[in-house]
């Protein structure tokens, strides 16, 4: 009844996907994700909210170099 939750680790297709960092320029927050190349659709994984954050996403998923989206 009051078991752990599990995560949903979200799938990254190195084919069909990029990872970008959504960056506000409002409020400066910043959510990492994935995104299709083919239909602009973006899925969230991560809310960075440190250079650890972001460094802890790219091991994750094995991901060198993230772009930016305003």
């Amino acid at each position: 009844m009051f078991g752990k939750k599990t995560v949903q680790k979200a799938s990254y297709d190195k084919e069909n996907q990029i990872p970008i960092l959504k960056c506000s320029i409002c409020n400066g927050e910043r959510v990492a994700g994935f995104k299709n190349i083919h239909t602009g659709k973006f899925e969230e994984v991560m809310f960075i909210k440190t250079e650890r954050d972001l460094e802890e996403f790219k091991a994750k998923y094995g991901v060198e170099t993230i772009g930016k989206e305003y």
